[in-house]
């Protein structure tokens, strides 16, 4: 009977540990949501334009890598 209660405890132990670790996961992603009423803290904002300037650059590199002259052509297009 020892082993029977052991690899039940440790059974609910590994459920408790996966439930806990999934409500954390869940609060994390709605943490970062955009709000609609727009209150953000500086820090917020300032994240978030980071991580645009990231994702404007890697873009850039991609099409730097793809179609070398897309700024040109870009530059023409829009005047």
């Amino acid at each position: 009977m020892g082993v029977f209660e052991f690899i039940i405890s440790i059974v609910a132990m590994a459920l408790g540990a996966i439930t806990i670790w999934i409500f954390l996961l869940r609060k994390s992603r709605g943490s970062s949501n955009i709000e609609p009423q727009g209150n953000y803290d500086m820090r917020e904002l300032s994240a978030m334009a980071e991580s645009l300037g990231d994702r404007i650059d890697t873009l850039e590199a991609i099409l730097d890598a793809e179609v070398p002259d897309w700024r040109e052509q870009n530059e023409h297009g829009g005047s």
